[in-house]
């Protein structure tokens, strides 16, 4: 029981980084215009992200500190800036499309406008990363996040080709809509996979948590459960859509059409299901994002971070939190619509991942922290050639985002 309790954070990770907004969007979207086309995205993002997530858990662990804290310290302040504001600006950018979201879940199930949802849900997570304790926080929404298990189920009560789904996965193609959309979709997605706040979020829950040398074996079962997990339940999107939308070349703009796939194997007790679920995973995701906006501005500047301290010893850690929550919610307050949000997101996101992946792997292998539990030569290897997967989606997305009109 305890090695099960001990593998929430990993599953709350996994939830929160891949099956958030970012990946209702892009993996329903990947399925309905290339079928099953886009499954070894979701396969190296579980690779590459299980890899990195296992080092911000083993340098949490062994020095006791969070990776950005010791980024600052081994990379120096100038770079370490650099890192800070391209993290957090996309992190409060993540923060609003996970808001917006909560909003769409919560309209999905009401019927009541988004809009006026979206003050309600910023206040409902700032009043749960406020108040709630953390372990408790990542178990309610890590696992009631579990319930998008509704989309594996669905499969087999829709009119699944299981063999016509393995041979997409197997023989991808454009399926028609051309190759620049097929690689901005797969950038879109793989950044979904590997949101940059996943690790810092991964390795400041350690060191809430009080990891020590002692749970590197718990840490890394978090990791290899959690992870793969939400890579599933990623995939179980991905071929709900082929199956339902795919056929007839529909393309998904809204959070309604991604959960036609559960209402049509379930009915209305699918829809309420469906609700549930992508309110858990956005509203996880929520708690997650604002947590590490702050815990990214609290390591650099070196102040009282966290939830295991009270607000009071920790007001500027909290102070953070609570601007980087109306800051999001300005934002939604424009009427973006949170989908199309979303889409420029995972571009951004795509754009700063080298800064989050490369300083991981430097603190990584550097003994001055970890002693002898610096990377082994396979993982070294794997790190950089993940590393290089990552760069080349960075470089790709801006020119794949405007040569394409974001995908169209």
């Amino acid at each position: 029981m305890r090695k099960l309790l001990a593998a929430t954070l990993g599953v709350l990770s996994a939830i929160g980084g891949f099956v958030d907004i970012g990946d209702l969007v892009a993996a329903s979207q990947a399925g309905a215009r290339f079928g099953m086309a886009h499954a070894w995205v979701l396969v190296l993002g579980v690779v590459g992200i299980c890899a990195y997530a296992e080092m911000a858990g083993r340098i949490a662990a062994v020095s006791g500190r969070a990776v950005f804290d010791l980024i600052r310290e081994r990379l120096g302040p100038r770079v370490a800036l650099l890192n800070l504001a391209a993290s957090y600006l996309v992190t409060v950018l993540t923060l609003a499309a996970e808001l917006g979201g909560v909003a769409l879940a919560l309209h999905l199930a009401s019927r009541v406008s988004y809009l006026l949802w979206v003050p309600v849900a910023a206040f409902a997570v700032w009043l749960v990363l406020w108040r709630m304790r953390f372990q408790l926080m990542e178990r309610v929404f890590g696992l009631a996040g579990l319930t998008l298990l509704v989309f594996a189920v669905a499969l087999f009560r829709l009119p699944t080709d299981w063999a016509a789904l393995a041979h997409g996965a197997l023989h991808p193609d454009a399926a028609g809509q051309g190759w620049g959309a097929y690689w901005f979709v797969a950038v879109a997605l793989f950044a979904s996979t590997v949101s940059p706040y996943e690790v810092f979020f991964f390795s400041s829950g350690g060191v809430e948590e009080s990891w020590g040398a002692v749970d590197l074996a718990a840490a890394r079962s978090s990791v290899l459960i959690g992870f793969p997990v939400g890579g599933l339940l990623a995939l179980s999107l991905v071929a709900t859509a082929t199956v339902v939308f795919h056929p007839g070349g529909v393309s998904l703009s809204t959070l309604d059409q991604v959960a036609r796939p559960v209402v049509l194997a379930f009915g209305g007790v699918g829809l309420a299901v469906a609700a549930l679920a992508f309110f858990a995973v956005t509203f996880g995701a929520a708690l997650e994002t604002g947590l590490s906006a702050a815990y990214a501005a609290a390591q650099y500047f070196g102040w009282q971070w966290g939830k295991r301290v009270s607000p009071r010893e920790a007001a500027r850690f909290h102070s953070v939190l609570l601007v980087s929550v109306l800051a999001a919610t300005l934002l939604l307050s424009t009427t973006v619509d949170p989908v199309r949000l979303t889409e420029y997101m995972l571009v951004a996101s795509a754009v700063v991942l080298p800064l989050t992946y490369l300083p991981i792997l430097v603190v990584a292998n550097d003994r001055t922290y970890l002693g002898d539990d610096v990377n082994g030569p396979w993982l070294n290897l794997l790190g950089a050639v993940f590393l290089l997967v990552i760069v080349a989606a960075s470089v790709a997305a801006i020119p794949l985002a405007i040569g394409t009109g974001m995908g169209r």
